[in-house]
């Protein structure tokens, strides 16, 4: 499939590129191939084909969650720079 240079133009401005003038003909040959590749997927017979998401399988790879005791409250704060009624003081990030 061919396109021109016309529509590559207007694709530039529609999306806000710039393609330069010595860059064209690449350009072209480009989106050329791409949209010859397209058109090769298009033809495909995929009647009776599932849609999917992925092309292989995914497995979830994480562990299971397992209770485990944390740190006491007390000695997490002991590091902090500054505590103030049992949690972190930090400072003020939003402004009135």
């Amino acid at each position: 499939m061919k396109i021109s240079q016309e529509e590559i133009k207007k694709i530039a401005l529609l999306s806000r590129l710039e393609v330069k003038e010595e860059h064209m003909a690449h350009v072209e040959k480009e989106l050329s191939d791409i949209l010859s590749y397209v058109a090769e997927l298009d033809a495909l017979e995929l009647d009776g084909v599932e849609p999917m998401a992925h092309a292989v399988p995914l497995h979830n790879v994480l562990r299971e969650d397992e209770m485990k005791p944390s740190l006491d409250h007390y000695l997490a704060l002991s590091n902090a720079p500054e505590a103030e009624d049992g949690y972190f003081k930090v400072p003020r990030v939003v402004q009135e």
